[in-house]
């Protein structure tokens, strides 16, 4: 079935994702009131964004209106980050995020410093990256980076001063993948914002990946863990015994959510609301990927009006067979990169009050 036009809505000029559900950021602000959480907002104004958890609920409703704000309606007019300079510097192999960061700054009027590859700076001579980070201070306003060793963060930060967002860092964590995660299932059941969601409007999530060693399925589970008032239930499903990993364990053993872990997709998949799927583990120096037997295709015995997130790049973890149903968010969830990067930039840049009409609590 061509879901192409599901939930579209003439009020927003938005470029937005080709195939499956399309997600409307107008539902989202209506159920908000149209109102803004700037307070939780303002408290991101110069603060670097290294791990999902800085965020609480709150914050991650806050950055999701903003979004929804910026995706519903042109705000490239106000300017919001004129005279600011964005580097982005990436260590690893990246297209989405870098693209994404890189479009959100230009649409908003700001600049763009972009390091698309280690291998063109001073690394490739013996640079550390503590002497990167001192350069840095004097280049932009902010840093985003990617990086394939876990420990980058600690080794830029011992003498940079700007403000630096974490786009992957090794098996670490993937902070603004998982804003972008929420945002998309905010969309598209608005519901899930309340402290108090409606019973018949909880979530069970089913996570297919191994949150320890896979870092955009990690950051996911952390900002999940926030969501008790929405998510009933977590399953994870992997081919390890223990696939949680240690940065993990504290925060799930606290959680009221109940949370199970099976090896069997096909034990749950009945059940499950949210399948939220990672095809690349992140193993010492080197990437593996997901086991054949958690494939997902257009005969897999999903849920009536269950749907896919994955983080993309996909292999053949998910079928492209699924690209036309409307299990598909995968798709508008990529497309809502930007609107979230761009809310997250403009609060951390202090921009706040550039955007006109922002309005908000």
């Amino acid at each position: 079935m061509n879901t192409s036009n599901h939930d579209a809505s003439p009020l927003t000029s938005a470029a937005t994702n080709s195939k499956g559900r399309r997600l409307c950021p107008i539902a989202l602000l209506d159920y908000c009131d149209r109102k803004i959480d700037r307070e939780a907002l303002q408290t991101l104004a110069g603060q670097s964004i290294l791990h999902p958890r800085q965020f609480n609920r709150r914050t991650v409703v806050a950055i999701s209106q903003l979004a929804a704000l910026l995706e519903s309606r042109n705000v490239e007019m106000d300017k919001p980050l004129d005279g600011k300079i964005a580097i982005t510097a990436f260590f690893e192999a990246s297209t989405r995020t870098r693209l994404s960061f890189e479009s959100a700054v230009l649409r908003l009027d700001g600049k763009v410093l972009s390091v698309p590859d280690g291998q063109v700076t001073g690394i490739a001579k013996g640079e550390s990256l503590a002497d990167i980070g001192e350069m840095f201070n004097t280049y932009g306003d902010v840093v985003i980076m990617r990086h394939p060793d876990t420990n980058c963060l600690d080794e830029i930060g011992k003498n940079l001063q700007r403000p630096l967002i974490n786009a992957g860092n090794g098996s670490g964590h993937h902070p603004t993948q998982a804003l972008i995660d929420w945002y998309a299932l905010l969309k598209w059941r608005p519901e899930l914002c309340r402290a108090d969601c409606p019973p018949e409007k909880r979530v069970h999530l089913g996570i297919i990946g191994t949150p320890g060693s896979m870092r955009a399925v990690k950051s996911f589970v952390r900002l999940a863990l926030m969501f008790s008032g929405a998510v009933k239930k977590i399953t994870l499903i992997s081919e390890l015994a223990d696939p949680v990993g240690l940065d993990l364990t504290e925060p799930i053993e606290e959680s009221p959510i109940e949370i199970e872990i099976i090896n069997d997709v096909q034990e749950v998949l009945p059940e499950l609301d949210v399948v939220y799927v990672n095809s690349i583990a992140f193993l010492g120096d080197s990437y593996r990927k997901l086991d054949a037997r958690y494939k997902l295709d257009a005969s897999s015995d999903l849920k009536s009006g269950a749907v896919i997130l994955h983080p993309l790049a996909r292999n053949d973890e998910v079928s492209e067979n699924l690209d036309e149903t409307e299990h598909n968010l995968y798709f508008a969830q990529a497309a809502g990169a930007v609107f979230v990067r761009q809310s997250l930039l403009t609060s951390v840049l202090d921009r706040l009050d550039r955007i006109s009409g922002l309005g908000g609590s």
